[in-house]
């Protein structure tokens, strides 16, 4: 970590935290896939400790997306979006949930994400339900765009195998991605894209190996022709292969040197099947140029994993806070 920056424990005792939203006043709300819930933390004393965990919801079917919009909060579980009635302050639901979209749940990749833009639409990200393969059902490997309440669903974009993280920035949505597997340690490299209406990302067909450059046609899965991939957008910056980049935040606050002014936050989970694990540390990445540079590191000790980061958001005061869902704990970064 960069000279100045701490890292501190913010709060503890999670089955399998996953995404963060902060509410108008600085509650943090965090999702518990592995318990179902969406627990609130405050920290009313500005310790930079929560005082506590309340459970905001329950009986969710593996929570993870988290967005607060006009008097609700929103939750993607594995099968649908929700949403809770909100006001300033409260710590529990003060009603049922209300489904506004069903989503398509099983196969390989369960986490749902949900982010509402500047035009106040909400979008929604939905990972393939394979390796690599086609899928029949549209709403999979794609982010979809809904009105708030759910109605006028249409995709937005397409052929993102696992589209963990969105979040908008400066009039564009940014996402992550998990690429396949099976091609050997180092094919392909995971990317960070930036999206666009009726843009196709070339997944099952393509994939990125130079950030901004044309894709290379996945031979191994060759559906289709080499020209399928001359239409695919590139992603704009890579991270090695298998790395698994989840959530990503852009800096807000103003505690952080300039330095870090509204550049991009990525938590890399870490790899499963690479030879020499890959990943387990956050980056920063310049959304200009794509340049990455690592920012926190420490959750691999030589090949032992101590902690898995997930997601990052901006606090109130100015400090990021990450998820870590290897060791169940939220982490408080700040500067000085």
């Amino acid at each position: 970590m960069p000279d100045g920056f701490r890292v501190s424990l913010f709060a503890e005792g999670f089955k399998q935290p996953r995404f963060m939203a902060v509410a108008p006043n600085g509650d943090v709300f965090v999702s518990d896939q592995g318990a179902g819930t969406v627990t609130v933390l405050a920290d009313a004393n500005r310790d930079g400790k929560a005082d506590g965990k309340t459970v905001f919801a329950s009986g969710l079917n593996r929570p993870h997306g988290l967005a607060f919009h006009g008097g609700f909060l929103y939750v993607a579980n594995t099968d649908s979006v929700v949403r809770f009635q909100y006001m300033t302050g409260d710590v529990k639901a003060s009603g049922a949930a209300q489904k506004l979209v069903d989503l398509p749940s099983g196969g390989g990749h369960s986490t749902r994400t949900v982010e509402f833009g500047p035009d106040g639409k909400m979008y929604v990200a939905a990972g393939s339900s394979c390796n690599v393969c086609e899928e029949s059902d549209p709403r999979r490997a794609a982010v979809w765009v809904y009105d708030a309440d759910g109605k006028n669903g249409k995709i937005f974009a397409s052929g993102l195998r696992n589209a963990v993280g969105l979040e908008w920035n400066d009039g564009t949505l940014y996402a992550t991605n998990n690429g396949r597997d099976q091609l050997g340690d180092d094919i392909p490299p995971e990317g960070l894209y930036k999206l666009k209406a009726g843009a196709f990302f070339g997944w099952p067909y393509c994939y990125t190996t130079q950030a901004g450059k044309p894709q290379v046609w996945d031979k191994d899965f060759g559906r289709k022709t080499a020209d399928t991939c001359k239409t695919a957008t590139p992603a704009f910056s890579l991270t090695t292969a298998h790395a698994a980049p989840l959530g990503l935040a852009f800096y807000t606050g103003k505690t952080f040197p300039a330095l870090y002014q509204n550049q991009m936050f990525v938590a890399l989970h870490g790899s499963w099947n690479r030879s020499q694990k890959s990943g387990y540390k956050v980056i920063m990445v310049d959304p200009k140029s794509g340049k990455t540079t690592d920012f926190l590191t420490g959750f691999l000790s030589g090949q032992n994993v101590v902690g898995r980061p997930v997601d990052l958001v901006t606090a109130s005061d100015g400090s990021l806070l990450l998820t870590d869902d290897g060791e169940g704990k939220i982490w408080r970064i700040q500067y000085p």
